[in-house]
């Protein structure tokens, strides 16, 4: 899926536009998550706080005329894309928001596709390609160290 920079830079005022309501000199909120939520039929981009209050909301064009399978992967690829390069720009500094928090993929039924991106002073996700094949490296570990 290839979206126009006028998308991305609306899904990136999306965000910074929640993110912008747990800012200020208030004392510290407790939210565990916050929930993002593509909609392909509409276009819509819904991100919601944990009671499922709408903190932001644009619509994409080109999820609306898209309909291939692979929409879901696609929007992971590019939200998580764009949270990190928020994450490096410190747009996650100075929020009142209490650690450990996350940035949740929700499907059209409001269930967890996955974490995009865990707000924790010492915790990281960590991807799946990462992790890849380390089941059978600790397998072939184990096997060899009880053969010796």
């Amino acid at each position: 899926m290839k979206l126009s920079a006028q998308s991305h830079i609306l899904i990136e005022s999306a965000i910074i536009e929640a993110l912008n309501q747990f800012t200020g000199e208030d004392e510290q909120t407790v939210v565990t998550d916050i929930h993002i939520l593509p909609k392909q039929d509409s276009g819509e981009l819904l991100i919601y706080n944990d009671d499922e209050e709408e903190l932001a909301k644009v619509i994409i064009a080109e999820w609306v005329d898209y309909d291939k399978e692979d929409f879901a992967q696609n929007t992971e690829r590019i939200l998580r894309a764009t949270l990190n390069k928020l994450k490096d720009e410190g747009a996650f500094d100075h929020l009142t928001l209490i650690k450990p928090y996350s940035i949740i993929l929700l499907d059209e039924e409001k269930e967890t596709i996955c974490d995009l991106l865990l707000m924790d002073d010492d915790t990281f996700l960590v991807n799946d390609e990462l992790l890849k094949g380390l089941d059978e490296e600790l397998d072939d570990f184990l096997r060899n160290l009880l053969e010796d």
